[in-house]
This record gives structure tokens, C-alpha cells and sequence, in this order.
């Protein structure tokens, strides 16, 4: 049916979009991929490679969080911060917070409705396998494509950001994702098509948390979420080619080669750093922090884009540019 999130005036001030990717939210998004083949033409490549380098460890992992129903929240909560270190606080959740959860969460849903070893959390041992799942998992999912990953991130969230500065926050609720995010102000209403109950969240000044996802076809609401309830949302829903590129299988990290290094004229660094300054920038806004002609800063855009040292999308007539993490590193070696 449907979930509703309620805003007040408070609400709408102390919403936003997330800063980075959270990995585990992102793993959790990437193992209900892995097991939905609803996406083939998208992700066959890259569920194939996945599924050939699977341990059993990551596979115990992957026993808890099933292509639909309920996963346990911890396991994938969204925050910020290195994937070693979230693992690492999963692992120190303590065994009385998890015992209350499950006798919370349980009654709630019929047992073919929950992974069959949930149970066994509450076991410190076996939790620990569990986290050295996760990060087994993560290893395999996400690790050769997060640089993509927080490419399509920065992206989505510069069109975010634009749309929040031109309209404000009812702008970006409205246009966010509007095949599955309908805003009916002062309400957010998101379909919940597998689910025949309907839902009602009032956020209660506490603002709601918008974070894009490259794995994601629909939302996923984490209505429990601290310091508060978030949304997660398929990033660049608009943009199909990205979308449909984001995962392929690659045998070898990028490397900075000879037509790369020949970027660094002082034209084309003084373009690559004021993008990495501004991310989100139009060509027009990039011709003016250089001081270049607009005609010159679209070309230098386009050779920095076509050498994987900027990703560049259309908001409405308007390309936005930002920088990729090729282009980062690039700069930072400079740098040193």
C-alpha cells in the first residue's frame, strides 16, 4: 500500500541529503541485488562475477539479509565512516540490545518471513562470524566498484543540492524521485507494493535524511534510523546509461596512464581543481571560476570527462560537473 512521513515546519528545516555513500546501508542494497534477478540486463555481469568469488563466510552473511522481507537493522544501519569501522560496531552491539530487538521485531513476522538463523545472534561468538561475513561480503560487492559508486553518489547529490537552493526543501521532496516519492505536502507518500498495510511515520522535528543509492530500484524507508529516520532512494533514476554502467565487472583497478598525466597542463588543472572545489558546478560557473570563456571550459569539461577525471549529468539544459575519484587521487598525488 503505502507509507506516509509526516513533516512540520521543523521537519522541512532539518532535512537533507546525505554527505557520503553508508557503506552498510549500501551493502545491504547490494545483497538484495545479488539475489533479485529482476535486474538482469543491469546487473547479470556483475551478479555473476559476485556469486563465482562467494566464501562461506560472506554467504552466512548473506542468509541475513533475504531479496525481500525483514534483515535485521543493525546489520545495516546508515551511517557514515570506513566499512572496518561500521563492521566493527555491528560486532560491539550489545547482546542485550539485540535480545531486545528480536523480541520486539519477531512476533511481528511470520517465521518464513525471517532468516532462519536469527535466533543466534544473541550469541556473541556467532555474531562475530556474521560481522567477518559482512566484510567478506563487502569485499566482493562493493569494493572494486566504490569508486563508482561515490562517483554516481556526488553526482546525484550535486542535482539534489541545486534543487533544494532553487526551491527549496518541498522542491527536492518533490522532484527527488518522483516515479516512487510522491510529495502531497505536508506528506511524503512512498508505494510499498509488497506490503498491503498502510503506515504512518511522523518525524516529529527530527527532519528526514535522503540518501542516494546506485543499487536501488525503489526506496527504502529505515523509519528507525538515529539521530533520525532516512530514506534511501535509487541515485540518478534519470540517468539510464549510468545506472546500466555503474557495475560492470572489471579485471583491474584504473591506473593513472600517459594520456591522463598529459591532463595536468596548467589550463586543464586550474578546470579539474575548481570542479573538485565546486563539485555540482554548471559550465557556466565553471567558466567563471577560471576566468575562461564558457566555450573553452565545456571543452576542457569534456576532455577531463572522456579521461574518467570528472563525471558530468544534465539537470534540465544544465550539465553539472563533479569530480570522480580518479580525479581526486589525481589531484591529491599532485599534491604531495
Amino acid at each position: 500500500m503505502v507509507f506516509r512521513i509526516h513533516f512540520t515546519a521543523e521537519d522541512l528545516a532539518r532535512t537533507k541529503v546525505a554527505d557520503s555513500p553508508m557503506p552498510l546501508a549500501e551493502l545491504k542494497a547490494a545483497a538484495r541485488a545479488l539475489q533479485d534477478r529482476n535486474q538482469l540486463a543491469r546487473l547479470s555481469g556483475w551478479r555473476r562475477h559476485s556469486l563465482a568469488q562467494l566464501s562461506p563466510t560472506a554467504r552466512l552473511a548473506l542468509d541475513f539479509i533475504p531479496r525481500v522481507g525483514w534483515s535485521p537493522t543493525f546489520i545495516g544501519a546508515p551511517r557514515a565512516g570506513a566499512p572496518e569501522e561500521l563492521v566493527e560496531q555491528v560486532r560491539a552491539t550489545p547482546v542485550s540490545q539485540i535480545r531486545t530487538a528480536l523480541t520486539t521485531i519477531l512476533p511481528r513476522h511470520s517465521p518464513s518471513a525471517v532468516p532462519p538463523l536469527t535466533p543466534r545472534l544473541t550469541d556473541s561468538a556467532f555474531l562475530g562470524e556474521v560481522c567477518d561475513g559482512l566484510s567478506a561480503l563487502y569485499e566482493v560487492l562493493l569494493a572494486p566498484y566504490w569508486s563508482e559508486i561515490v562517483d554516481a553518489f556526488v553526482a546525484d547529490r550535486s542535482v539534489r543540492m541545486r534543487q533544494m537552493l532553487h526551491g527549496g526543501v518541498e522542491s527536492l521532496l518533490r522532484q527527488v524521485n518522483p516515479q516512487y516519492m510522491r510529495w502531497k505536502a505536508p506528506i511524503l507518500e512512498i508505494p510499498t507494493p509488497r506490503d498491503d498495510n498502510e503506515y504512518d511515520l511522523h518525524l516529529g522535528g527530527r527532519g528526514l535524511l535522503l540518501m542516494p543509492s546506485v543499487l536501488l530500484t525503489s526506496p527504502v524507508i529505515h523509519y528507525d534510523a538515529e539521530p533520525q529516520p532516512a530514506v534511501t532512494y535509487p541515485a540518478s533514476y534519470d540517468q539510464p546509461l549510468r545506472r546500466l554502467t555503474s557495475f560492470t565487472p572489471k579485471a583491474a583497478p584504473r591506473r593513472v596512464t600517459a594520456p591522463v598525466a598529459a591532463l595536468l597542463g596548467h589550463t586543464r588543472a586550474a578546470v579539474l581543481a575548481a570542479v573538485a572545489e565546486h563539485p555540482g558546478c554548471s559550465t557556466k560557473e565553471l567558466a567563471a571560476f577560471t576566468g575562461l570563456a564558457a566555450s573553452s571550459a565545456s571543452e576542457h569539461a569534456t576532455t577531463l570527462r572522456e579521461a574518467g577525471l570528472i563525471t558530468t549529468i544534465r539537470h534540465r539544459n544544465t550539465r553539472l560537473h563533479s569530480p570522480s575519484q580518479l580525479g581526486l587521487g589525481l589531484l591529491n598525488h599532485t599534491s604531495d
